[in-house]
């Protein structure tokens, strides 16, 4: 396989970081920038090298484990499952904890290669503020492995723990990498799609109290701002989903004219969450979809039918984040409650890889949540010339707008046209939410825990960031 010209860079950096005894190598590179094939192709200069004897792979997840094993065994043309034959295997992080003294042993014995996926899983620089997977490195493959490559494409934990294996610079402290792919030259150099996001927000937000007592707001911001309505309570409403569901759906039917077999990805919050998604796309959509969570039996074979089949949607919770290669994903809806900027990130990256398709589009769709809102702007203050569409059903003087639901699948929504209720309880009809009082807005019904009721009167509307650069 021809390497692209950062793999091939890296590579010839990492080899001579080795030669001049450097044992510890950490790639960052963004997300779908192809890491893998990088680290494969460092494993096999090694072996023609006579420098190493075996390879050892950790990474996060039963399915990116499998996928290294594949492509570590086709770069190698050997065996690659840890049976007498083979040079190497590939482990999950958690699988490492079950390991004795007798496999420990491999590396003291033998000139091993250690590559880590993600390594920002792992945390500690000493046993005292390691994590679990961070102290079995530091105990048994700091000292013994030959080298280690260690590849990220978020350098940094929600926890601001130190990265095991990782070096920082005072006084700053920030994290010193001994290669960087930033996504910038990824989309420049045609390696990533140039995404853009999509910050979905409302212009009239009303709360009622049980009181009568009533607040307006402007957009999501303020209304988190200033009132007890969560976050969680948006992404569970039902016309908060079918609204974001409808513009997703939309922009993935306008790119399979072109790509057939183009998929998105919705990142929903809980199994219970993601199983009502589900019902959406499939009852009232339309759509093909298929959902995968720890629960399945298997998730990694639905992940890898999903990933060759022509299923539109695949409905995840945290099955489908880091790591996961599914290049045929091009749109994805982020309706998790989990809302640090290295998850969003990541998130982001599975919609990134680019294919032979005709039509590279990326789109991520998000509520206007301000932690989110500032991960997207964020980004676009680094580019000064970028070029932000804002969306809405009124036109403005100098700005293209786009009627925010599309007519041809505007009965599929909730018969609310003019507003949204949300309340704190949950709208699915759990057992917990069955026992609690029913309240009854606009004609929609909805259960509450707390004496909160919230409408939004206004219309969406939608704040697209074009274009995407960053060091990450």
């Amino acid at each position: 396989m021809q390497l692209r010209q950062w793999q091939l860079e890296c590579v010839n950096r990492a080899l001579e970081h080795f030669h001049a005894n450097q044992r510890h190598f950490l790639c960052l590179a963004t997300p779908g920038a192809g890491k893998t094939i990088m680290a494969a192709e460092v494993a096999a200069k090694l072996f023609e090298q006579d420098l190493i004897d075996f390879v050892l792979c950790f990474s996060p997840s039963v399915n990116i484990s499998q996928g290294i094993q594949k492509t570590f065994s086709h770069r190698l043309e050997c065996r690659f499952d840890g049976v007498i034959g083979s040079v190497g295997c590939s482990y999950t992080y958690q699988g490492m904890l079950s390991f004795k003294e007798n496999f420990w042993q491999l590396l003291r014995r033998n000139r091993v290669l250690v590559i880590f996926d993600e390594i920002h899983h792992c945390s500690g620089s000493t046993l005292e503020d390691a994590n679990a997977w961070g102290e079995e490195i530091l105990l048994n493959i700091q000292d013994q492995a030959q080298y280690t490559l260690a590849l990220t494409g978020t350098p940094w934990r929600s926890d601001h723990a130190p990265i095991v294996l990782s070096r920082y610079l005072d006084p700053d402290n920030q994290i010193q990498c001994d290669y960087i792919y930033g996504l910038r030259e990824a989309v420049r150099d045609g390696v990533c799609r140039n995404p853009k996001i999509v910050l979905i927000d409302n212009e009239e937000l009303s709360i009622t109290s049980q009181d009568n007592e009533i607040q307006t707001f402007s957009c999501f911001d303020d209304l988190f701002k200033g009132s007890s309505i969560s976050y969680q309570s948006v992404i569970k409403n039902d016309l908060a989903i079918h609204h974001i569901l409808n513009l997703a759906i939309d922009k993935l039917e306008s790119i399979r004219q072109l790509n057939p077999d183009a998929a998105g990805l919705v990142v929903a919050s809980s199994i219970e969450h993601a199983s009502y998604i589900l019902k959406i796309l499939t009852n009232t959509f339309h759509q093909t979809a298929t959902i995968v969570t720890y629960q399945e039996t298997k998730p990694s074979d639905i992940i890898n039918e999903f990933r060759h089949d022509n299923t539109h949607w695949i409905v995840s919770v945290g099955m489908v984040s880091e790591g996961t290669d599914i290049p045929r994903l091009q749109v994805c809806c982020h309706l998790s409650r989990v809302k640090t900027e290295l998850y969003f990130r990541q998130i982001l990256g599975r919609i990134l890889r680019i294919t032979e398709a005709i039509d590279q589009q990326a789109w991520l769709f998000i509520f206007a949540e301000p932690k989110l809102a500032e991960f997207g702007h964020r980004i676009e203050l680094e580019l000064p010339n970028s070029n932000v569409v804002l969306r809405d059903s009124k036109p403005k003087d100098g700005v293209e707008f786009i009627g925010s639901i599309n007519e041809q699948k505007s009965s599929h929504l909730p018969n609310l046209p003019h507003c949204l209720a949300l309340s704190m309880g949950d709208t699915f009809g759990n057992e917990q939410a069955c026992s609690l009082p029913n309240i009854t807005i606009k004609g929609a019904q909805f259960t509450s825990s707390i004496n909160l009721s919230i409408e939004l009167l206004g219309r969406f509307r939608e704040k697209i960031i074009s274009t995407f650069n960053s060091p990450f």
